[in-house]
């Protein structure tokens, strides 16, 4: 079973996209594993964004995320592919759907697999607060934040002084949330 949510949502200094896909019974796939370290070591941004997110599910009684080593690196190749192609969508510069590249990294190999993702780009950049305040003004991106069956979280954010095509040479800070769960 296959369950797509439109990508909508637009804010007045950014841009924010959702997206969420659920597997029953799941495939499972090899992960290819781009760092070999036990832990993740988010950025300031990055720190804040997942405090801000946890303080949010936990002030609506949902249990807080806790960060993936292979949904970090799945947000993090997405967010530095979109800045290296121009681009602002949750499907990779060649098409795939962004669950099979979420799937790539947190394979689907259980009972139970869905995964969601965010989006957000912003000129010049966002504060952790300010991401969260666009994301809880969408309909669609606050469901994906509260939705109660999410467990893992990674979380990429980058700042690019000039990016190029979608981002018109802009200095845009682009933040990719790739929620996910697994049973």
């Amino acid at each position: 079973m296959l369950l797509t949510v439109p990508v909508r949502g637009a804010g007045l200094i950014a841009l924010v996209a959702i997206a969420v896909a659920c597997a029953l019974p799941a495939q499972a796939s090899p992960a290819p594993q781009r760092s070999h370290t036990a832990h993740v070591v988010l950025t300031t941004l990055e720190s804040g964004v997942l405090r801000q997110l946890n303080t949010v599910r936990v002030e609506h009684h949902l249990a807080p995320l806790r960060v993936s080593l292979p949904l970090t690196n799945s947000a993090d190749s997405h967010t530095h592919q979109m800045v290296v192609a121009g681009y602002f969508s949750h499907n990779s510069s060649n098409g795939t759907p962004f669950w099979k590249r979420i799937e790539h990294w947190y394979p689907a190999g259980h009972t139970f697999w869905a995964v969601g993702e965010n989006l957000l780009w912003s000129s010049p950049n966002v504060a952790a607060p300010g991401a969260l305040r666009l994301w809880m003004s969408s309909p669609e991106h606050r469901a994906n934040i509260l939705d109660p069956r999410w467990r893992d979280v990674g979380i990429s954010a980058l700042h690019v002084a000039a990016a190029p095509g979608a981002f018109r040479g802009l200095a845009v800070t682009i933040i990719t949330t790739d929620f996910g769960v697994r049973r």
